[in-house]
């Protein structure tokens, strides 16, 4: 026996003081409901309702009953009832996961436009270099920059997160521009060193459409990007810089790129949630949101008509 659906039953045939009516309410029949009460009964062991031809009472035990489950169900139908409105809510939580400049540089502009237009919905940013556990950490939706995730999760391509090689004017005024890859070598550059795994990461050039990946002299190393960049801004060296901490610095003149014809746009930013029917309207909603405003946008991503003309080519 269904101990809840019986339960629901009762305590609508008490609340309206009949089984025909509480069929109709339930869109059954009244020999189905009074099959349903009969059961109840025997399964308690104690008898709910006095039963004539023409109408029903409760019993002592019934009344009991009544008192006892009609709050908590209440309670469990409200409960159910907001769940199923959460796909409609403009209200409520949404996890997010991010690389530290993604979420500073990228998502924050983003979130604050988004609770312009749903004030009611708050934001949880936990900024990580590594990937988060979704299910542990409850995430609703996760960027990162690099390739497309794992199959396990729905990934959208946002757009390409370029590997710029660039300087300041005033390191280039003391030391020259390398003319090419090879000239790299013979000048100070920083390095970028991967949280993970601790190795410092080879510089990458797209060549004759291929990628190739290549270790330069190290003045000074980060595992940060966004240190890595202010390492080169500061003049201590060339550096090979994502385009979403040096686009800005780049249209500002504070940094020139470098080899813009071999700049890499292998990676991308990638944005991924889990695989699920029941996504709640509002973590929906901001997907959409953030698909609309960054998919190929050229906010964090430099053409490469612009870099070459920013170059000097």
């Amino acid at each position: 026996m269904d101990e809840l659906r019986a339960i629901a039953t009762f305590v609508r045939a008490a609340e309206l003081g009949s089984f025909n009516r509480a069929a109709e309410a339930q869109g059954t029949t009244p020999q189905a409901v009074s099959k349903t009460i009969r059961q109840l009964e025997q399964h308690l062991g104690v008898r709910l309702f006095h039963r004539t031809t023409r109408k029903s009472a409760l019993t002592e035990e019934g009344l009991r009953l009544l008192a006892s489950v009609k709050p908590g169900l209440d309670g469990l139908v409200g409960a159910l009832s907001r769940a199923r409105s959460a796909a409609l809510d403009d209200q409520g939580l949404v996890r997010i996961t991010a690389p530290g400049a993604v979420g500073r540089k990228v998502l924050m502009p983003l979130l604050a436009e988004f609770q312009q237009r749903y004030p009611l919905i708050q934001f949880e940013l936990l900024l990580s270099e590594g990937f988060s556990d979704m299910v542990d950490d409850r995430i609703d939706v996760g960027f990162r920059a690099g390739n497309p995730p794992d199959l396990q999760v729905i990934g959208r391509t946002l757009f390409a997160v370029q590997q710029i090689v660039c300087a300041t004017p005033a390191y280039l005024a003391q030391h020259g521009a390398p003319r090419s890859i090879a000239e790299l070598q013979a000048h100070r550059c920083t390095a970028y060193r991967q949280p993970g795994s601790g190795r410092a990461m080879p510089w990458e050039f797209e060549v004759d459409g291929g990628t190739v990946f290549q270790h330069m002299p190290t003045v000074v190393c980060s595992n940060d990007p966004e240190a890595d960049m202010h390492a080169v801004l500061a003049g201590m060296g060339i550096g090979q810089v994502d385009s979403i901490n040096a686009a800005a610095a780049l249209r500002s003149g504070l940094l020139v790129p470098l080899l813009a014809s071999t700049v890499s746009e292998r990676m991308g930013l990638h944005l991924y949630y889990p695989q699920r029917a029941d996504m709640p309207g509002r973590v929906r909603r901001f997907i959409d949101f953030a698909v609309e405003r960054l998919q190929g946008s050229t906010t964090y991503s430099v053409p490469r008509a612009e870099l070459l003309a920013l170059a000097g080519n």
